[in-house]
């Protein structure tokens, strides 16, 4: 009988500069069997090396940090024109900091406070490796409450929505509205498997990442107003 293929652990690299906060992440991260930390940082100049050398799959990044904080480190990283973009999950002590807010438009794919428990840090680095986003939907509302009014609407956000189909577009203002897979399902009174399908076409219509990079989008498209 042959052994199943044992599938290589997620490669992670952690960025903080506080130690004790930076040991306590790998701890957590190297104690998982699908999971191991190959770089670790004090500073974001140090994360953008370490990065470019080691590829891994998800960048845990801490946001004040000296030398290079973490947005300018994620715009490096995981920004536009980045040839190999990393994905990089932002951990923070900020639950509504306007740095939060910029460090998602750099490129972050997910965002976590750094109270969450060790599993849901483990998980969000998951979820993040398999390309998906993670900001927890609370959060979303409070981000585009508090920050939606600088996305200014314009012409070529609404063209690319033009893609889209009727469907497609109420599937995307529930997602601006920072509605789970679960509420939206909810809401249109379809499958949560239905709800996946939508939302993977409505990321390769606008061609985005994920749907952190879709609700900016949306808003800057003027599909969703501003709380």
């Amino acid at each position: 009988m042959n052994a199943e293929p044992v599938e290589a652990p997620l490669r992670v690299v952690v960025c903080d500069d506080q130690e004790l906060v930076r040991t306590g992440f790998v701890t957590i991260i190297n104690a998982q069997p699908d999971l191991m930390v190959v770089g670790e940082a004090r500073n974001g100049e140090e994360a953008v090396r370490i990065t470019e050398r080691e590829r891994p799959d998800v960048v845990v990044m801490d946001i004040r940090m000296p030398l290079l904080d973490g947005i300018e480190a994620t715009r490096k990283i995981a920004g536009p024109g980045v040839e190999v973009a990393a994905r990089v999950l932002v951990v923070t002590t900020f639950t509504l900091d306007s740095l939060v807010y910029e460090a998602l438009r750099a490129g972050a794919s997910g965002f976590l406070l750094k109270d969450a428990r060790p599993a849901e840090l483990t998980a969000a680095i998951r979820t993040i490796a398999a390309g998906d986003s993670l900001i927890a939907p609370a959060v979303t509302r409070a981000l585009i409450g508090r920050y939606g009014g600088r996305l200014r609407p314009s012409d070529q956000g609404a063209a690319v929505l033009a893609a889209l189909t009727a469907r497609e577009r109420e599937v995307l203002m529930l997602l601006a509205d920072g509605q789970s897979n679960a509420e939206i399902a909810a809401a249109l009174f379809i499958s949560l498997q239905t709800v996946k399908t939508y939302v993977s076409r409505v990321l390769m219509k606008l061609n985005v990442r994920d749907r952190v990079q879709a609700v900016v989008l949306a808003h800057r498209a003027g599909l969703a107003s501003p709380r």
